[in-house]
Parts: structure tokens; sequence; C-alpha cells
């Protein structure tokens, strides 16, 4: 056979993309001022959202800003695939790492590596704010 018969057989036996599933949009550089940032309370406090999706080198990146009243925690302790980095901005967080227990203050970050299990309680007497960055990449367990 010619190549170009080749070609238009493989391209033929090949599944059709699919079309209705638009790739998402890079997130594009931004500045996310504190003042203007939508507070949506919670059970436990307040969150702030600021950016979900893909970037040019990354599968997602995520981050938001949690507010936690005191005596609250993040819910119960988890297991996290992905890889994510926090900073401390207000108040006392009590981090449970992987069964092991500590507890920062403002300007503390923090690194949870893939698959750690962890949870965050506000150990302080005022509210406690950080900021939480997450990522994929395609070496993100999938399970």
């Amino acid at each position: 056979m010619k190549p170009l018969v080749i070609l238009l057989f493989t391209a033929l036996a090949m599944p059709a993309a699919d079309s209705s599933k638009a790739p998402a949009a890079k997130l594009p550089s931004a500045v996310y001022d504190w003042q203007k940032l939508e507070a949506k309370p919670t059970a436990n406090g307040v969150r702030r959202d600021l950016f979900d999706g893909p970037t040019t080198t990354l599968d997602k990146l995520h981050s938001h800003i949690t507010t936690l009243n005191p005596g609250q925690n993040s819910g119960e302790p988890r297991k996290h695939l992905q890889e994510e980095v926090l900073v401390v901005k207000d108040g006392a967080v009590e981090v449970h790492l992987d069964g092991k227990l500590q507890t920062v203050g403002p300007g503390s970050v923090l690194f949870f590596a893939a698959n750690a299990v962890t949870r965050l309680r506000n150990a302080g007497e005022t509210p406690c704010i950080y900021i939480v960055i997450y990522y994929y990449t395609p070496l993100t367990p999938k399970s």
C-alpha cells in the first residue's frame, strides 16, 4: 500500500475525538485582592475561592483561603492524592499529619505530600486563616 492510503486507513480506525468536551481554558495570570474576594460562609467558618483549572505546566492548579472559627476543624482526617501547600496567615493551626500532631502560627508553611492523611483545627481563641494551594500533574495518583 502507498503511505497515503495507510495513513487514511489508520485515521479511519482511530476513535473519533469527543468534540463535546472542549479543553478547559488555561488559567491566566491574575491578582486576587483580599478586599474583593467573596467570603462564603461554611459550617466551620468562611471560604474564599481563588482559582481552579489547568495551567500551561499543570493538569490542575487550585487555591482557596479558609477561615476556621475557634475550636473548629477542617473535617475528618482524610487522604489527599495531590500534593498541597498551605500558608498560615492568622491564628494558631493544629496540624494532624499522618498521625502526628503539631501547632503552628502565622507565617508557617505546611507541605502535604501525595497520599498524606491530614486534618487541621483552629487551636486558638480567634479565627485562623490559611491559604491552600494544590496541584495535579500527570504523576498525581488517581486513587
